[in-house]
């Protein structure tokens, strides 16, 4: 019977996307695997999302599992706890995910199971404010990718009421299977995340959002949700399978037929959209006190020869989880891309630490990551087509090879998600999402040094 409801469910899409290979077969059928060993360090960042922290602790002092690092009193500030029992030995300077430097907390696990949690919650009986509290306390920010504060997304302005909670297990990004993994063995976990994001933003639908390639993990969903007795506001949607359907718009429109406006937010249109990760977060924040100081991900990739889902305190590094041999990665691996390969970032070696927004590592050989030299557009226009937020890219990159920044954005240069369907599609090979996120950046400043000279005059 579950298998025929399954055949009858509507998939839902949006205009746009593309379809790369989808390589979710190297991964998904590991269950999640938890290191039993620590390295001799731990990198933990003193800001991941949001507004810069102040180190709250100093070299030489010892700290707890789950102790509060650092924090800071901008609203969007999020916390940073320690994922394991040990000694502060430095604080300095380390390469992160997309060769940023960032001040980092050097740590020297030492073997003890000392805990530092918040006390206990329970989600249904605090009120909003503690339990917006409760989140920001437990550093929770996005796990999908954007790392942005969770308290903030969950804190809708009073004029923008909350109607429908997403729970974003599209996972729509080549090779990732993580939170396949995390829907299959966290089930009751993540159906009582749910819950508790519908409680605090007081929504009155919920949908655990996933694609059609996932479609075994439907009846066990749907069984869980009715033994959990929400099944009159928590539901299943299954979207087509197509890239980027994980996006914000894109998974608004699929799902619920709303088009967030340009420049909004998915509050404008009455949703809030989290992680499956991050919904289990939530959980465990309320539930066991416990802070955002572990997180799974999936390492994969042709080069890689231990394709797997593990869980990894937060700071521990590539690097180590190779010398620990959690994984083994092969002579024909020539990219490392830390997150997925349409968005994920490439990097120049394995010393960085997996962070509260790592959700996979990738190992690709050089068939996997062929580069190709760039020639003249040939106004095709397969960008627009393939384009999921129905943006212009052709004009676009014209407009800023031609200098002209405002004109760009006239095309939709600010609202690109820099998914890369775009220059997927492109037969002349541009390099159009480097163009788009080097043009905003400059569109940006631009505006912020007319602003300042306006302002001195």
């Amino acid at each position: 019977e579950s298998a025929y409801t399954i055949l009858l469910m509507k998939t839902h899409t949006f205009a746009g996307g593309i379809h790369p290979p989808e390589k979710k077969e190297l991964s998904e059928s590991f269950p999640i695997e938890r290191i039993s060993s620590l390295p001799k360090s731990i990198t933990i960042p003193v800001t991941m999302g949001g507004a810069q922290n102040t180190p709250l602790v100093k070299p030489g002092d010892e700290v707890a599992r789950g102790q509060l690092l650092s924090s800071g009193e901008h609203p969007l500030c999020v916390p940073v706890h320690s994922s394991v029992a040990g000694t502060v030995k430095k604080i300095e300077t380390r390469v992160l995910t997309g060769g940023a430097e960032s001040l980092c907390f050097i740590i020297e696990p030492n073997g003890s199971d000392k805990t530092d949690f918040l006390r206990p919650v329970d989600p249904f009986l605090c009120g909003r404010d503690e339990a917006l509290a409760r989140v920001r306390e437990a550093g929770i920010v996005g796990m999908g990718g954007a790392a942005f504060p969770a308290h903030i997304k969950l804190k809708a302005p009073a004029d923008k009421p909350i109607e429908f909670v997403l729970i974003n297990g599209a996972e729509c990004e080549p090779y990732l299977t993580i939170d396949c993994r995390v829907m299959e063995e966290c089930t009751q976990k993540l159906i009582d995340g749910t819950a508790i994001i519908m409680q605090i933003t007081g929504a009155r639908a919920g949908f655990i959002v996933t694609e059609s390639n996932k479609l075994g993990l439907v009846p066990a969903l749907e069984k869980a949700i009715q033994e959990a007795g929400y099944a009159d506001k928590i539901s299943v949607a299954v979207c087509e399978t197509k890239y980027p359907q994980g996006g914000e718009k894109s998974i608004t429109k699929a799902v619920l037929n709303r088009e967030i406006p340009s420049g909004g937010l998915p509050c404008d249109v009455g949703c809030v959209i989290q992680n499956v990760g991050t919904a289990c977060a939530v959980a465990d924040a309320f539930r066991e006190g416990k802070p955002l100081i572990e997180r799974p991900l999936t390492v994969s990739g042709g080069g890689c020869e231990t394709p797997k889902n593990i869980v990894v305190p937060i700071g521990v590094t590539v690097s180590d989880l190779i010398t620990l041999g959690v994984i083994k990665v092969s002579g024909s691996a020539e990219k490392i891309i830390s997150g997925g390969p349409m968005m994920g970032f490439a990097m120049a070696n394995t010393d960085f630490p997996i962070v509260k927004n790592t959700s996979g590592v990738l190992f690709l050989t050089r068939k996997e990551s062929l580069a190709f030299a760039e020639s003249a557009c040939l106004g095709c226009a397969r960008c627009v087509k393939a384009c999921p937020s129905r943006l212009t890219p052709v004009m676009m990159q014209r407009s800023i090879d031609a200098g002209d920044l405002e004109k760009a954005n006239t095309f939709g240069l600010l609202d690109c998600m820099e998914c890369g369907s775009c220059a997927y599609v492109c037969p002349a090979h541009i390099k159009l999402v480097q163009r788009f996120k080097v043009g905003k950046a400059d569109l940006r400043e631009a505006r912020r040094a007319a602003a300042e000279q306006k302002k001195g005059a």
